[in-house]
């Protein structure tokens, strides 16, 4: 999957720049992925540190009611994913 506006090298530049610590790559990567709902860029941008990328799955999986991923998030450490699951539990 990739996005329209990126050839598919300029994607992997641009991966190699956020895995290198490039944070205007990290920030560009999540935007990316948000809005293409790329639920497995998001997770290995969150694996890697990006409370970005946590945020955006955290919103993904709440609006979808995705109580495995929000299990899996709130496992990892998000407050914002474990709140979730305690409102979906009242």
């Amino acid at each position: 999957m990739s996005d329209p506006d990126f050839t598919a090298s300029e994607m992997v530049e641009l991966r190699a720049r956020a895995h290198e610590g490039d944070e205007d790559a990290i920030d560009q990567l999540v935007e990316l992925a948000g809005s293409r709902n790329d639920l497995d860029e998001l997770r290995s941008l969150a694996d890697a540190g990006s409370t970005d990328a946590v945020d955006i799955l955290v919103e993904l999986a709440g609006e979808r009611g995705d109580r495995v991923e929000l299990q899996r998030l709130a496992a990892a450490g998000s407050q914002d994913a474990a709140d979730i699951l305690d409102e979906l539990d009242s």
